[in-house]
């Protein structure tokens, strides 16, 4: 049984002058944790707790601490945590409720510390933003200007400002030479709200470019907020890249000036031998390039577990790939521009991190990286579409959903249960139970639960649903069903706000904006503005 503590320890550990590397875990469903979570936390919902977990904290000596709603989950995550090598473990006693009993601020919201870090970069900085109508004012005026949308390519496409071009925060030290035709351009980088607006912007300004730079206030929602009009379903595509050559020497003076560490070939080798430390490697290129690499390459990345995290995004959303506190963090490409900026950005967020000369090449030779212990996950029968409709488990089986409460009331199948791995047992039948599942390996993580609940006769029912109904057979939807209130995956905080709900959207940014004034000072002293 895992220890307990209480959330003046928990807050000792987070903040105490002697803290040292910590894994904060919230282990319940998305949409509980964006009602409210602890800042510091990374999610990892119970559902998937050992498909993450090696990636989240690839180092097994590192203390974690498990977060729930005081329901026993975290217990449960505890000894899968256990399974794998990972020893010293603890459970906030009575869960988030505790934490804000105590005193202390629950943040309601997903990725919530870059979203803050944006606005007091804002505050801090005074970086520049224009309003949506001024620009499009601008625009009828025939005033020379480049609109930046710092977003990855399918949020492009789901919606974006007419004439903006894609250029993904990460990537622009990169590419905005070869985009904006002249210093006279006035450049404004757009989201879908606030906080890569700002960071784009001031990537900009803090490399020196000579143009115009402003931030649109309040991305694509303010757009629409202006009675304006998004475009849906551009394709789009990045702008080229430009000379490395041109921005290099300014992206390592910008890291430097920011904190973080150059090392070489030889530190970065002794950091990967370094037990007791946790380190994290991430290759911050596109997707395309990493799609790209030769098999030399995609077989050295796989060696050393360098995890791909396209840079903007890594900044967006920290907290989806670094899961402790105070580890290392080293940051790479291939040329040499993009690695210190997204770094410098990590640094201001309070991450330690690096960058190692030569990038990526700097790992060959290397010994490769120990893999991380694998979940035992026991496999499940395979049931096909055939078995469960031509015989006899049609009537004695009970079906158990477990994909995305949206999809289930979508469309399933007649008579399937919706539930969440934390909540099976109180759906599962006295017979046959048949799991169906998204990815099967969530599936057979919720039977290990099931098993451990006397459960014996299970299976995987192996059929998508377009399979079920290309075959001909019904399915039910259910608009409300499961009712809201029992809906723990789905994030209503940020529902509607892109499809076309005004108030929705205002409701957001004003969220958005008023993060700064929920902050602790020890929380407001993590970050280095």
């Amino acid at each position: 049984m895992a220890a307990t503590i209480t959330a003046t320890e928990l807050h000792a550990r987070l903040h105490g002058p002697d803290a040292g590397e910590v894994a904060l875990l919230d282990v319940r469903e998305l949409g509980q944790i964006a009602e409210g979570h602890i800042l510091f936390s990374a999610p990892l919902p119970y559902s998937r707790l050992e498909l993450g977990l090696p990636d989240l904290v690839p180092n097994r000596r590192v203390p974690l601490i498990l977060l729930d709603a005081g329901d026993g989950v975290a217990a449960r995550a505890a000894v899968r945590a256990q399974s794998m090598g990972y020893h010293d473990i603890s459970m906030l006693d009575g869960g988030v409720a505790a934490w804000q009993a105590a005193g202390y601020e629950l943040f309601d919201g997903v990725n919530v510390p870059s979203k803050v870090f944006g606005e007091l970069i804002e505050l801090d900085q005074h970086t520049p933003r224009l309003s949506a109508s001024d620009l499009q004012a601008r625009r009828d005026a025939g005033e020379k200007l480049v609109v930046v949308d710092g977003r990855p390519l399918d949020e492009y496409r789901r919606m974006n400002i007419p004439g903006a071009t894609c250029c993904p925060n990460g990537e622009l030290a990169l590419r905005i030479d070869s985009l904006v035709p002249d210093a006279d351009t006035t450049v404004v980088i757009n989201c879908a709200g606030r906080t890569r607006s700002i960071i784009g912007a001031q990537t900009l300004i803090d490399l020196g470019l000579p143009n115009p730079v402003y931030a649109l206030e309040n991305g694509t929602q303010g757009w629409e907020l202006a009675g304006l009009t998004l475009h849906r379903g551009t394709e789009g595509s990045l702008p080229l890249p430009a000379a490395a050559e041109a921005r290099r020497d300014t992206a390592l003076a910008l890291a430097e000036q920011h904190g973080v560490a150059r090392i070489d070939r030889a530190t970065l080798e002794a950091w990967l031998r370094d037990i007791d430390r946790t380190l994290y490697l991430f290759d911050i290129r596109t997707s395309a390039e990493r799609a790209d690499d030769d098999d030399d390459v995609a077989e050295l990345l796989a060696h050393q577990r360098v995890v791909h995290a396209p840079g903007g995004q890594l900044v967006q959303a920290t907290d989806r790939w670094v899961g402790v506190r105070r580890a290392r963090i080293v940051v790479m490409d291939t040329e040499g521009v993009r690695a210190p900026v997204v770094a410098a950005w990590l640094s201001r967020l309070g991450h330690n991190a690096a960058v190692v000369d030569g990038g990526i090449s700097a790992l060959a030779g290397l010994p490769t990286r120990p893999a991380p212990v694998a979940p035992n996950i026991p496999p499940l029968a395979r049931i096909n579409l055939t078995a469960l409709t031509n015989g006899p488990l049609r009537q004695t089986a009970t079906i158990i959903d477990l994909r995305n409460s949206a999809d289930y009331r979508g469309a399933h199948i007649p008579g399937a249960k919706w539930s969440t791995r934390a909540r099976i047992t109180e759906v599962a039948g006295s017979r046959h139970n048949l799991l169906v599942a998204q990815d099967p390996k969530v599936a057979e993580l919720a039977a290990i639960d099931l098993r451990e609940a006397g459960v014996t006769e299970l299976g995987y029912l192996d059929v998508g649903m377009g399979r079920w109904r290309a075959a001909g057979h019904p399915v039910t939807e259910s608009p409300s069903d499961p009712p809201d209130a029992d809906r723990i995956d789905f994030i209503f905080h940020t529902h509607d706000r892109h499809q076309g709900n005004l108030d929705a959207a205002r409701a957001y940014l004003s969220w958005e904006v008023a993060l700064i004034d929920r902050l602790s000072p020890e929380e407001r002293a993590v970050f280095r503005i």
